[in-house]
């Protein structure tokens, strides 16, 4: 029986994600499939777009825009902030990442400049504003179970999470 992708699909893919100067920025290709959900926003919009419909087997490649991925770059969430706001952190450079506890849970905020006492961190997803190009493998659908659609996210084996 081949099933196409559809709403409430569990997908396993693998996938390589390229920015536009063809580096790779995230891949499964090392270890374990991507398991997902479909039609729960567990992936971004563009991508579960391209793989609605799709079967077991496919490979395809799929140019994501930022409005379908990360959004656009946010200029409010650029700021400047005193270096005394990272306790503990004895040096501070352009490029380091560091994990704020935010209104909507853990949000990685980049420091982008550091000029004195000031550092301008952005805190916008580091994947905003561009376009995505990704190549996927579909390597295994079925069906979600009643618990899972009513969670709506998978349940791997042995894994029990409570809200």
């Amino acid at each position: 029986m081949t099933a196409a992708i559809g709403k409430h699909s569990v997908v396993e893919i693998h996938y390589t994600l390229k920015n536009a100067e063809g580096e790779v920025l995230d891949t499964s290709a090392d270890g374990e499939p991507l398991m997902y959900l479909h039609g729960t926003h567990g992936l971004i919009q563009g991508l579960e777009n391209e793989l609605l419909g799709k079967k077991v087997g496919d490979s395809f490649k799929a140019v994501i825009p930022p409005e379908l991925a990360y959004g656009d770059v946010d200029p409010d969430l650029i700021h400047s902030i005193d270096k005394s706001m990272f306790r503990g952190v004895d040096h501070i450079e352009p490029g380091m990442v560091f994990t704020a506890q935010g209104e909507h849970g853990h949000q990685h905020i980049t420091v982008k400049a550091v000029d004195g006492d000031k550092v301008t961190i952005d805190g916008n997803h580091e994947m905003a504003g561009q376009t995505l190009y990704f190549d996927v493998e579909v390597v295994s659908i079925r069906d979600a179970t009643e618990e899972e659609i009513d969670h709506g996210h998978v349940h791997a084996h042995g894994d029990h999470h409570h809200h």
